[in-house]
């Protein structure tokens, strides 16, 4: 089995080599990259298996968020997570609706980090791995969990990692409400809940642009989100 192949996109060289060398260290493939049009013409050859990005890149104050919308372009799909100093809520919103999987701060432990990446690799796992539910319908929506595909009334929607098994989770349990804890389990991350709270918003707004009618994720207010289609 090849490597999993991880692209860092950090400007502090010595905070870049403490990451590759632990990542390195786990088994994983990793390349790094300091300047954002590094990254960016590097990234354009060919994707790695993921991607993690410091909000700040020299300069460009923000290029990290304009490398996630580079790559969110070229793939949905794609794990993706932000790791960096500027740990605002502001800023995390901001990473998340862009289509981060995670947003980390550089206070995290090496362990806790590679817990968290290896959790973005087992969601991916699941598509391989799983052989029974390999697909999913309910009305206008269906699910094919062997590729990562979304689709509704037969329209691909493209969703990241995390925003898929979200509307899984939903999904599988018409009518049942799910906590912000039970869609952090399912969907393998661990997060707080106005995380929780942006990627059900960014899920709603990509169903939206293909039916300005969808309405099937109800807020129950106090205790979380439910699929009511």
């Amino acid at each position: 089995m090849s490597k999993k192949h991880i692209v860092i996109v950090e400007d502090e060289p010595s905070i870049l080599a403490n990451y590759q060398a632990a990542l390195q260290r786990q088994g994983y493939k990793v390349s790094g990259y300091m300047e954002l049009q590094q990254a960016k013409a590097a990234l354009n050859q060919r994707l790695p298996d993921l991607v993690i990005i410091d909000v700040g890149l020299g300069d460009d104050v923000d290029g990290g968020f304009e490398l996630c919308r580079f790559i969110r372009k070229q793939s949905e799909s794609i794990p993706l997570l932000f790791l960096t100093a500027r740990d605002s809520e502001i800023d995390m919103v901001s990473g998340l609706r862009l289509g981060a999987d995670d947003y980390l701060s550089k206070d995290i432990s090496i362990p806790h980090l590679l817990a968290r990446i290896a959790a973005l690799f087992r969601r991916q796992d699941l598509s391989v791995t799983e052989k029974q539910g390999a697909s999913m319908q309910q009305g206008d929506l269906k699910i094919l969990k062997e590729n990562l595909q979304i689709y509704w009334q037969e329209q691909p929607i493209d969703f990241t990692v995390t925003e898929f098994w979200m509307v899984v989770s939903l999904a599988r349990h018409k009518g049942h409400v799910k906590t912000r804890e039970q869609l952090m389990s399912d969907a393998n991350v661990y997060v707080d809940a106005s995380t929780i709270t942006s990627h059900i918003k960014r899920i709603r707004k990509k169903f939206v642009k293909f039916d300005e009618n969808f309405d099937c994720i109800d807020t129950v207010h106090g205790m979380g989100y439910r699929w009511k289609n």
